[in-house]
């Protein structure tokens, strides 16, 4: 009996980082490899949980899960302490685990592992135990191209060793690729224990860089060929997208609402706002009631994604009084949707996004316009390509205070809900972003299935 290939499949435990492995892992499912999808355990009780009962696609995939080396009650959100326990513990589990398996039956034992750059150190043990380790960069092509400049950078005195930014200047690596600023800089964050953090997974992956046989990226290449022509050996398969049956299946964190879909089916074509800033974005009370005044400045329809985490300060999210019952007419709430499903909906005007990468693929390969809200890290990178290179969004401004208004908010909306320029682009990018999933002849469909012959063939 011929052995399958089996494919270990790791992530960093995080929603943006899940999703497009779960949604990587389902394809390679799909064209005959067998699958081993890991998680934290913590990671693993939030997807199991949020699956609809008997979900049809669970048999594609074997979901295991291994210990993160928290205790049971200790705060995960601490992501310091979460990221610090993993590199001290996780490695030993899944090289254990990597041993057990291989060791147990010979038709069943891993072939390659396909590891998040976010956990490079399982490229290394796939190579200990003899595995092809595949690298998967789940963000756009441009900060790949800063991660991969590091060790020029510090050399050069414009950052240190903790990720500051020593030089007021823009930092650019090609002429082709937008520049970053300090502050936006894709690890830059005003706490330092944090930036660090940040800073530590930009500089993790070039350590892991020689272990790697196969380099993927969630990227598109007609769209950042100027960033990915600076890496090397780099195959771009994005957008990751899940296929309608296979969208309830896609690593989803909080089980979706998808009464939403319905609401959406009674509105016109272009008229809804669809307001949703990931997984980990959160704000304070008065952001909160400024977005809310400057949504229902506009009178526009909008339905919105509220978190039971949203608030920064632990609270729940507590609306302007009399808010609700003013635009009920007009109004859906969810704590979390079937973005794709939504954002591919013909009522859908546009995306108000903290332009998570994930967020991005989705949003520029339904054609949707952007509103540009960043939080963190690669975010602001992404909106300056969405605004300033592919023109299919505008950003939101924060006032003297720090804060983006209501008229901000109302304004930007109705600039962009008018501009025929960016409707077009964005259906451009969307045609684009279609191409390269398309096989006949798409770059990311070709790419993805050159490297399924690959692993067959391991």
């Amino acid at each position: 009996m011929e052995r399958q290939p089996h494919a270990l499949v790791i992530p960093y435990p995080a929603q943006g980082h899940v999703a497009p492995l779960m949604k990587l892992a389902l394809q390679i499912a799909s064209h005959g490899v067998k699958v081993t999808f890991v998680n934290t355990e913590s990671i693993h009780a939030k997807i199991k949980a949020s699956l609809p009962e008997n979900v049809e696609e669970a048999h594609l995939i074997s979901l295991v899960s291994l210990p993160d080396g928290l205790e049971l009650d200790d705060d995960r959100t601490d992501w310091v302490k979460l990221n610090d326990s993993i590199h001290r513990t996780m490695p030993g589990y899944l090289e254990d685990f990597i041993l057990k398996v291989n060791g147990s039956n010979a038709n069943q034992k891993f072939t390659c592992v396909v590891a998040d750059t976010s956990v490079g150190w399982a490229l290394e043990l796939a190579k200990k135990a003899g595995l092809q380790a595949v690298a998967v960069w789940p963000a756009g092509g441009p900060c790949l191209a800063l991660a991969l400049h590091l060790p020029q950078l510090l050399e050069a005195g414009i950052i240190d060793t903790e990720g500051t930014v020593l030089k007021d200047e823009a930092i650019s690596v090609s002429k082709d690729v937008p520049a970053w600023t300090s502050t936006e800089i894709g690890w830059g964050f005003p706490d330092p224990v944090f930036q660090k953090l940040l800073f530590g997974f930009y500089t993790i992956f070039p350590q892991y860089y020689k272990f790697q046989d196969w380099f993927l990226c969630n990227s598109i290449y007609e769209l950042d060929s100027a960033a990915l022509q600076l890496v090397p050996n780099v195959f771009p398969i994005g957008p990751l997208l899940a296929s309608n049956h296979l969208a309830t299946f896609a690593g989803n964190l909080w089980p979706q609402d998808s009464t939403c879909l319905q609401w959406l089916d009674n509105h016109a074509s272009g008229s809804v706002i669809y307001v949703a800033f990931g997984s980990s974005t959160t704000v304070d009370s008065q952001q909160l009631h400024e977005l809310a005044f400057g949504l229902e400045l506009t009178g526009q329809p909008f339905l919105w994604v509220i978190r039971s985490d949203l608030m920064n300060d632990g609270s729940l999210a507590k609306l302007p009084e009399g808010f609700i019952n003013r635009v009920s007419n007009r109004a859906k709430f969810v704590e979390w949707a079937p973005q794709e499903k939504v954002l591919a909906h013909p009522s859908v005007a546009c995306f108000m996004s903290h332009c998570g990468w994930n967020s991005t693929m989705e949003g520029l390969t339904m054609g949707v316009p952007f509103l540009c809200w960043p939080y963190l890290a690669d975010q602001f990178c992404n909106r300056n390509y969405i605004c300033d290179v592919w023109r299919i969004g505008l950003g939101l401004r924060k006032d003297e205070n720090g804060v983006i208004t209501r008229d901000e908010i109302s304004s930007k909306i109705k600039t962009l809900l008018s501009s025929q320029d960016i409707k077009a682009n964005a259906v451009h990018v969307k045609e684009v972003a279609r191409k390269s999933l398309h096989e006949s002849g798409g770059s990311s469909c070709r790419n993805f299935n050159n490297f399924i012959q690959h692993i067959k063939s391991i």
